[in-house]
């Protein structure tokens, strides 16, 4: 099986649109286009054709992108069947357990409700990877708008299982100001203090922070850390007046 080719795009003020090419089947997949212009600009510079775009929950700066990517390529629309509704472009509605393929690499549907009442995430078990959307990020975790902490922690707890290495997309540039709020929660986490030097660092140079892995997070991230959902609240509602 051949390794992916995964890049990443910015777009809108702080989004990231995962662009993936597997080079034995030549299909490539967009997650959660924002928009389209770059999309489609980066894929024509090498050569690739978009066959599928995964959506993990229906936030305008995910879906986008969507539809002119569909009338550009043909690309058929994968997403939470729960979302189905929001995500008018929708072609294949999916639910926890459901498989998407790019090529001969497996993508398990997990639910992962709690920033959207349907989000879902796509774990590509054997190429120890996961695109989470909003649910997690580095150092974060999503806000609660449609769901709740109850919901987030039980999130929390299905990603702690995976592997370490496996290496987690999410759809944000949010980590110098989640590092920040990291240190505010635990200022005797020796990992964080280390972290947020690299960040900072890489951020200066006008550099990605993400993806970041499960090993990462496990060691610097107050949500993923947080040992039940009454602290997971606590934390999260900090977190959302957090002016650090």
């Amino acid at each position: 099986m051949s390794a992916l080719d995964i890049v990443c795009i910015p777009a809108l003020s702080d989004n990231y649109i995962w662009l993936v090419h597997d080079a034995g089947s030549g299909e490539t997949i967009v997650v959660d286009p924002a928009e389209a212009e770059p999309v489609l600009a980066a894929a024509e510079a090498r050569g690739w054709r978009i066959d599928a775009i995964w959506n993990t929950h229906w936030h305008p700066d995910h879906t986008g992108g969507n539809q002119a990517i569909k009338d550009a390529t043909g690309a058929q629309v994968y997403g939470p069947a729960a979302e189905a509704g929001k995500i008018p472009t929708l072609d294949h509605g999916l639910r926890e357990g459901d498989t998407v393929r790019l090529g001969d690499h497996v993508a398990i549907v997990i639910d992962t409700p709690a920033h959207t009442a349907g989000h879902i995430s796509f774990h590509l078990a054997g190429d120890h990877i996961i695109f989470v959307g909003d649910t997690l990020f580095a150092m974060g975790c999503g806000r609660l708008f449609e769901g709740d902490a109850d919901q987030m922690f039980a999130n929390m707890q299905r990603f702690k299982a995976l592997s370490d290495d496996t290496i987690v997309y999410c759809a944000h540039e949010y980590t110098q100001s989640n590092g920040r709020f990291a240190l505010a929660a635990e200022p005797d986490n020796v990992s964080i203090v280390e972290r947020m030097k690299r960040v900072d660092a890489a951020r200066a140079r006008g550099e990605p922070t993400v993806p970041t892995t499960i090993a990462a997070e496990k060691a610097t991230n107050p949500f993923l850390r947080a040992a039940s959902a009454s602290e997971l609240k606590a934390r999260r509602t900090a977190k959302d007046g957090f002016r650090g």
